[in-house]
């Protein structure tokens, strides 16, 4: 049992704490009560590597709390700092698992969840701006049921395409620190070996998602060019893996609300990345 206020989810209705514990219902939620849990930056390391599938793979890191001020932070906005039209709302308040097609050949690796998107809906750049726009292109370009991600639940589902981000907790001022983002390159490394089979093309939304992939490639033994390729809207470059199948990466700017209410990306601009994944 908990003393933790329960309240409903905006779908279901069903009762629920936040942060919602693993394994009690919560639309999507890959964990169970026994997923084992990583404390420790060694820990991401170990269960990451020893992940057989995707599906383990999403629940170890839907419970991972190795970066002590990233859990305080995210757990701290899921109880007391909810944006105030949430706030009769249950909070995820655990890291964001990956979303989408488990087989598919397009990879799409963001930067972190954000504190009432991701941190709110347990759904990878759903319930906010960002997602708003990410999903909506992903719609237009034939990846996506439904162009409208409101939360956990409502009946979205991709194809052809799977969603990640550099770094899974929501971080304070979206900044996680050069620690926490190795903490969680782990995890992205082996989303990349678990895809590496089928995988074609990955596109990153903004620099720090195109650094990370570049990483976590040359980690896995991937080739990379040499010098280090420059993010840039549109560019794009090939890695090899390690079986010698080449895998292309895209840039696209970040779908933040300063780049798309200033027009720094447009939809054409962005749906134009999205077509060139197939």
């Amino acid at each position: 049992m908990t003393d933790e206020p329960l309240e409903p989810h905006p779908i279901t209705g069903q009762l629920f704490a936040s942060p919602v514990p693993p394994g009690t219902g919560w639309p999507g939620d890959p964990a169970t009560s026994r997923t084992p849990v990583a404390e420790t930056a060694d820990a991401v390391h170990r269960l990451a590597a020893s992940s057989d599938d995707v599906a383990v793979l999403d629940a170890r890191v839907s419970v991972c709390r190795a970066c002590p001020r990233l859990v305080a932070w995210r757990e701290s906005v899921a109880r007391e700092g909810r944006r105030a039209s949430f706030a009769d709302q249950p909070y995820w308040g655990r890291p964001g698992p990956g979303f989408g097609d488990l087989d598919a050949p397009a990879l799409i690796v963001g930067l972190a969840p954000a504190a009432n998107g991701t941190n709110r809906t347990g759904r990878m750049f759903t319930g906010d701006r960002s997602g708003d726009w990410i999903y909506a292109a992903l719609h237009r370009t034939g990846f996506a049921n439904q162009p409208t991600s409101e939360h956990a639940g409502d009946g979205l589902e991709l194809t052809g395409v799977r969603i990640v981000a550099a770094v899974r907790c929501a971080p304070p001022e979206n900044k996680p620190t050069p620690t926490e983002r190795a903490t969680c390159g782990a995890w992205l490394d082996r989303d990349l070996q678990l895809a590496e089979p089928h995988l074609r093309s990955i596109m990153t939304l903004g620099a720090i998602g195109w650094n990370a992939v570049l990483a976590a490639a040359r980690r896995i033994g991937w080739e990379v060019p040499r010098p280090k390729p420059r993010f840039g809207h549109g560019v794009e470059v090939e890695l090899a893996t390690g079986s010698g199948t080449v895998v292309r990466l895209l840039g696209c700017y970040h779908v933040s609300p300063h780049n798309t209410f200033t027009g720094r990306l447009t939809e054409p601009m962005l749906d134009d990345v999205l077509r060139r994944l197939r």
